[in-house]
Parts: C-alpha cells; sequence; structure tokens
C-alpha cells in the first residue's frame, strides 16, 4: 500500500503481545498454522503492491498536468519497489510468490473495479485514503507478527512521501469549487466501506490469518479486540478526512 498517513493519521497500535510477536522468524516458522498465516499475509500485501502499482500507472492518464502525471509515475514506482520486496521474502521462505499470492488476487481485483475513480480527484481520494486503510489494517496486524516478519510489512507500509501533494490538489480544488467537496466526500465514505467489508472478507476466508489476527495463535480468542481494531481504523479515517478538509 502507500502507507500515505498524514502525522498522526494512522490508529495507535495496540499493545504488542507476548507470544510469537517476540520471536524470530526461525523460531516461529516452527509452527505450521503461523507460517501459512505469514505466507497469506505476504502473499495479500505483495498482489495489493503490484494492483497499486498497475492502478496508479492507469490513473496517470487522468492527471491534470505533466509535473502531476509524472508524481503519480513516481508513486507507482515506489509501489512497484514494494511489491518486490515482498516477491524476494516469500522465495527466501521458499514459498511461491505466484500461489501465495493468487487467492486474494479475485477480491482484490473486484474491489478495485467497484472504486474504479471517474476522475483525477477521486483517483487521488482513492490513493490516499483508500489505500491508507489498507495500510492501518496491517500495521494492526503487524503486532502480533515475528521481528523479521513485522520489520518488512512496517518497511512496505512506510510513508512514501506523496501524502502532502494528494492533501494539496484535493484541498486546492475544494477551494476552487466548493461543490467539488461533497461529492468527494461521499466518495471518500464508499471506499471507506468497500476497504473494510474488503479485509472483513479476507480474513473470514483465510483460517490461519483469521486466527493470528484474534490472538488464537498465542494470546486468547479475543473478537472484543479486533472490533477495536476496527474501531481505530475508522477513527484514522475520519482524520484523513480532516486533512483533506472534507467532513467524516
Amino acid at each position: 500500500m502507500l502507507g500515505m498517513e498524514t502525522p498522526d493519521t494512522h490508529p495507535s497500535e495496540a499493545a504488542e503481545p507476548a507470544g510469537t510477536a517476540a520471536r524470530d522468524w526461525a523460531r516461529a516458522a516452527a509452527e505450521p498454522q503461523y507460517r501459512a498465516a505469514v505466507v497469506d499475509l505476504l502473499g495479500a500485501l505483495a498482489y495489493g503492491e503490484l494492483a497499486a502499482f498497475e492502478r496508479l500507472a492507469e490513473d496517470a492518464k487522468l492527471a491534470p498536468s505533466l509535473a502531476d502525471k509524472a508524481q503519480l509515475a513516481a508513486m507507482a514506482s515506489a509501489e512497484f519497489q514494494h511489491f518486490e520486496l515482498l516477491r524476494r521474502r516469500l522465495a527466501e521462505i521458499d514459498e511461491d510468490p505466484t500461489a501465495a499470492m493468487e487467492p486474494f488476487a479475485a477480491p482484490l481485483d473486484e474491489f478495485h473495479r467497484q472504486t474504479a475513480p471517474s476522475d483525477w480527484l477521486e483517483g487521488l481520494i482513492k490513493a490516499y485514503v483508500g489505500d491508507s486503510i489498507a495500510s492501518d489494517f496491517y500495521r494492526e496486524v503487524a503486532v502480533r507478527l515475528d521481528t523479521d516478519t513485522r520489520a518488512l510489512v512496517l518497511k512496505v507500509l512506510d510513508d512514501t512521501g506523496h501524502s502532502s501533494f494528494a492533501v494539496e490538489k484535493v484541498r486546492a480544488a475544494i477551494e476552487s469549487d466548493p461543490r467539488v467537496g461533497g461529492r468527494l466526500a461521499l466518495w471518500a465514505r464508499r471506499l471507506m466501506g468497500e476497504a473494510l467489508s474488503q479485509a472483513q472478507r479476507v480474513v473470514a476466508e483465510r483460517d490461519a490469518l483469521s486466527t493470528m489476527l484474534v490472538g488464537g495463535l498465542a494470546d486468547g480468542f479475543d473478537l472484543a479486540e479486533v472490533g477495536k481494531m476496527f474501531s481505530r481504523i475508522t477513527e484514522a479515517h475520519t482524520k484523513r478526512m480532516a486533512a483533506l478538509g472534507l467532513a467524516a
């Protein structure tokens, strides 16, 4: 994902659990269910990065100026570099990157089909808000990962430095024509709903990943904590909306 949060807009991380999160990959991977969960996670992230690269390259065609086109191209390049990191890691742990990504291709493609932007501004909103929601979700999952995998995931989610670009362009458009704000606010709310639904579907359909998320591998089954997690993600979304000059 882009990881394009403005300062302090990603959720406060949950307290890091004991157990797996204190181990390195070599020790943690001895548990088959944990290994399966990590392969799922890296596969989902890798396909998400690849899809984001393709989408941003396509969105660049909507850019109103050459400078804006170049900026989106740089964002797409950053996404592909993140994909390469994840692809190499899967190969390093003797997993086929294509096989790891395959279960997530159809649902992610469907999400992007349902949320295809109709213009330049909607594309910026999707990159800034939509991808950041996904980044928040993966940050929440990261606290349950072994030290090696957690470091990789957080590196992939690093701020690529383009958040100020999206905020500047959207706020300028709203100042120029306040009527734009209502349309973009509705679009952002739609993205929020679709992104959360997608995250919930991915977790529900992958047993090892869902078990890790609710703490079943080491820390006890805690659905209440999952509810708090989604509340933190929603709160972060509200802050991003404010940064864009849009009402949540």
